[in-house]
This record gives C-alpha cells, sequence and structure tokens, in this order.
C-alpha cells in the first residue's frame, strides 16, 4: 500500500482561560483554539512492522521513540478497535518541544487519522475520539484542527468557528516549558473572570475579542522563563503589530499582522536581530 501522510499544524491558544480546578489536580479551562500553516508532518507506511523514526529540526529533542505520543495513540486506538493495522510512522519534526503550541498531541492526532484512513475508521467513529482523549488532553482538538472553543480540561469542544484569515508570526526564544512548572506558579486568584464566548468572525472584530481576552499562564510562564516575557516585549514594539501574546503555556508567543507580507517582513526583522530565536510566519484559522 502507498505511504499515506497528514500534516500535524501547531495548535496555537489565541486565549487562555482558567475557571477552575478539579478534585484531582487538572485545571479547568476555556480557549480560543485555532490552527497555524505550519507544523510537523507524520508519515505511515501501512502493511509493515510497527515502528516510528524522527526526523527534522527538532528530531533531537523528542527523546525515545518509545515514548513518543505517535505510538501512544496507535495503542490507543488498538484498544479500542479490535484487528487494527498499523505499520511504520515517520515523523517529520518542525515545531519546537514543550513550546505551548501542541506539537506532540497534533502529532498523535495526525497518527489517528492515518490509522482511520488505513482501516476504514469513519471520522465521526467514538473510538477515534475516546483513543484521542486516552492519549492527552489536547489531542481532540487536533483531530479535525479546526478555530474551535476548547473547555474542561480540553476534551469539551465547540463546533467549528468561522474566523477570518489571521496573519501572524511564531516565536520561541528556544526554552522549554513544561505545563505542570508553569502550572504550579499560576495563581487562581488573579486569573481572568470574564467568560469566554464566540468571537465575531471579521478582523477588526477579532482583533478586538482577543484584547479583551488574554492568557491567563502569562504571568506564570515569565515567572519560568523570562525570555517570554523578553519575546513579547520585542514583538509588542515592532510597527504594525496588531496583538503579541503567549500561546497555550509557553514558550512560543505570537504575534499578529495586518496582512501576510508584513508578517513576513516581521519574521524576516526578528531572524535577523534573534538567530537564536525559532520565528515562522504563518497563517492562523
Amino acid at each position: 500500500m502507498t505511504s499515506l501522510v497528514e500534516q500535524a499544524p501547531a495548535k496555537i491558544n489565541l486565549t487562555l482561560r482558567i475557571v477552575g480546578r478539579r478534585a484531582d489536580g487538572y485545571h479547568l479551562l476555556e480557549s480560543l483554539v485555532v490552527f497555524a500553516t505550519v507544523g510537523d508532518k507524520v508519515r505511515l507506511e501501512p502493511g509493515v512492522p510497527l515502528g516510528l523514526d524522527i526526523s527534522g529540526p527538532y528530531a533531537g529533542a523528542c527523546g525515545r521513540a518509545a515514548d513518543n505520543l505517535v505510538l501512544k495513540a496507535v495503542a490507543a486506538l488498538s484498544e479500542r478497535v479490535p484487528g487494527l493495522k498499523a505499520g511504520h510512522f515517520h515523523l517529520e519534526k518542525n515545531l519546537p518541544v514543550a513550546a505551548g503550541i501542541g506539537g506532540g498531541s497534533s502529532d498523535a492526532a495526525a497518527a489517528l487519522r492515518l490509522l482511520a484512513r488505513a482501516n476504514g475508521v469513519l471520522a465521526d467513529d467514538p473510538h477515534l475520539a475516546a483513543a484521542a482523549l486516552a492519549v492527552g488532553a489536547d489531542v481532540p482538538v487536533c483531530l479535525d484542527p479546526r478555530p474551535r472553543i476548547m473547555r474542561g480540561i480540553g476534551e469539551d469542544l465547540s463546533e467549528a468557528l468561522w474566523l477570518p484569515e489571521l496573519f501572524g508570526v511564531l516565536v520561541n526564544p528556544g526554552v522549554p516549558l513544561t505545563t505542570r512548572d508553569v502550572f504550579a506558579k499560576l495563581s487562581l486568584e488573579r486569573t481572568s473572570k470574564k467568560p469566554l464566548t464566540a468571537p465575531p468572525n471579521w478582523s477588526e472584530g477579532v482583533i478586538d475579542y482577543l484584547t479583551a481576552h488574554g492568557n491567563d499562564l502569562t504571568e506564570a510562564a515569565v515567572a519560568c522563563a523570562p525570555a517570554v516575557g523578553e519575546v513579547l516585549a520585542t514583538l509588542a514594539a515592532l510597527p504594525g503589530v496588531l496583538l503579541a501574546r503567549m500561546s497555550g503555556s509557553g514558550s512560543t508567543c505570537f504575534a499578529l499582522l495586518p496582512t501576510a507580507a508584513e508578517a513576513a517582513a516581521v519574521a524576516a526583522q526578528l531572524r535577523s536581530e534573534h538567530p537564536r530565536w525559532w520565528v515562522a510566519d504563518t497563517v492562523f484559522g
């Protein structure tokens, strides 16, 4: 059988509101999530023994292949679909690791889509969604990568939303941040109290909406990694930037600009002035 390929786009939290904490310690959230045009790539060669190899600029940061979420996704779906046929996976790792842009979760979701294609499993099969949640709280939203509001620990998803194209730049200072460390510094008393509603569907309205809804984890992330604060200050000071914000629990930040050309120009400037940073101009949607 011919190899199957799926893109694994970066998941961007345009907003992130912490609304509480469960008895088991998991934090409850509300977040407007979109996906970027940059990401990883996952390929499946069906009909051969199960395996995974990893290449790309961030392959070395992925750790052991045996611990990768791609293989955990295979195990989770195999438990739910008897006789599931897998194969050999290849992961092209283009996104920074532990960066707040859902790289591993998107990789796992891409692997689940590949397995579904190879086995004739429908996209709305409940086993697919159950396997996604079993792998990780961010995997369900990545299964069908379209704008949504996610709630709970990530498993409660809105219907897909229509948003205008948003032109942006992603920047990672090269400092990995674990979600656990950031949440350990979070003060629930200082989190947002404004409920998250569906965003408007025109560009100016979206920017106003995003300005009103921030990321409750920013202060904690900056406390863990001051480089995040440096990136945010740098982005906010650039001409033409409509909004500068951190995604997820960091350390990746993003800036929104009016046009793709302006985003590309900002990205080129940042690459020149900060060669150690990972910089990508992209479109969110």
